[in-house]
């Protein structure tokens, strides 16, 4: 029998269209969010942009389950159809998925081609050859989606014994009908927009920060608070001063004890700081062998304090080296000198650690030795 082909019209319906549009403002969103909350450092951020699209996948598909029963409730059509070609495209399993190109023959429609994929086992694939008749199913209002019944009810498998019909030409062939154009454009508008507004809302984060970073250092402005901070720095040592401390760090080469060092170390921590624009005092002074450390005397303080200046510091390579030869060290590790007054008269103790203990001795503000503390 001859049978005259249909195709059925395409068109994007306001639904489709809206769910595009959101679609892609919810990518657009996430992507922004992800970007942006890595670029700011801002966690909240960035977590929505992995939160916002599982939340909006899960709400589709709650959206779609009313469709989804109604389209399980819709009794399926019966027809037979005819194979025009088919090919076995992969796979490794019993099941083979493969791609039939089909003319099916409704009983009270025109007849079309559709092109369906299906899984067929391997023992079952010699039963399908070029021409051979099948039937199969498909809902009413959606003639693409058609099935092959693999054991079809008696009266339409005696139909099928007995059937030959015409093919349908190839411009025939109905397919789902595409979304169109529109649906393209208001899925990229979505986007655009969904990832305008996450830059619009966080531009000042964004744009304030890559600012800031391309900054030079020189110019960046200072963050005051109760006590204001400089420093310097070359390749042989490196200079802290606040108005409660100051330090000053040598290279590895270099050493504390090496001739007027210390002396060009304090005058870096010292000089036009103190009130109005005077040495100041310290309450402490600490030196090792490649740091000097001075805690200065706030202003007003009653504490005792002395000029960081006044120190014998001709004589601290002496003390040290007696310190390191004559209590009872023999492989001295590390050594300190700390000159304070908590008792009144200026004192610089200088201790030394081993693999015995400590030791120590003391000496007064001209570097006299007054007193030893052997290991043990």
């Amino acid at each position: 029998m001859t049978i005259t082909a249909g195709v059925p019209p395409t068109h994007s319906t306001p639904e489709a269209l809206a769910r595009g549009f959101l679609t892609g403002g919810v990518a657009g969103t996430s992507l922004a969010a992800l970007v942006v909350g890595g670029i700011i450092e801002k966690v909240p951020l960035f977590v929505a942009g992995l939160v916002v699209p599982t939340v909006y996948g899960l709400l589709l598909f709650l959206a779609g389950a009313p469709r989804r029963r109604r389209e399980a409730a819709v009794v399926p059509r019966t027809a037979l159809a005819t194979i025009e070609s088919l090919k076995a495209i992969g796979g490794e399993s019993s099941d083979v998925p493969v791609r039939f190109d089909l003319t099916v023959a409704p009983d009270d429609e025109p007849a079309y081609r559709v092109e369906i994929t299906q899984d067929i086992n391997l023992v079952d694939l010699p039963d399908y050859r070029p021409r051979g008749i099948l039937v199969v199913q498909y809902p009413p209002d959606r003639p693409w989606r058609v099935r092959i019944v693999k054991r079809p009810t008696p009266e339409w498998e005696e139909r099928a014994a007995g059937a030959c019909l015409d093919s349908v030409p190839g411009p025939a062939t109905v397919s789902e009908p595409p979304e169109g154009c529109a649906f393209g454009f208001v899925g990229l508008l979505g986007l655009l927009l969904g990832a305008a507004v996450v830059i619009g809302l966080f531009r000042a984060d964004l744009f304030d920060g890559d600012a800031t970073a391309r900054q030079p250092s020189s110019s960046k402005p200072s963050v005051s608070s109760s006590s204001s901070t400089s420093s310097s720095s070359s390749t042989s040592s490196t200079t802290v001063v606040s108005s409660a401390s100051g330090t000053v760090a040598l290279g590895p080469d270099q050493s504390m004890l090496d001739k007027d060092e210390l002396r060009r170390a304090v005058d870096s921590l010292t000089e036009g700081e103190g009130e109005g624009g005077g040495k100041r005092s310290a309450l402490t002074v600490v030196v090792q062998k490649r740091l000097l450390s001075v805690v200065f005397s706030p202003t007003g303080t009653q504490a005792p304090q002395f000029d960081p200046r006044s120190l014998p510091y001709e004589r601290f390579p002496a003390l040290v080296e007696e310190a390191r030869t004559t209590l009872g060290i023999r492989s001295p590790r590390t050594w300190q000198i700390t000159a304070e007054r908590l008792t009144g008269s200026l004192t610089i103790r200088v201790g030394v650690t081993g693999a015995e203990g400590t030791a120590s001795l003391e000496a007064d503000g001209r570097g006299k030795v007054v007193r030893r503390t052997p290991v043990g």
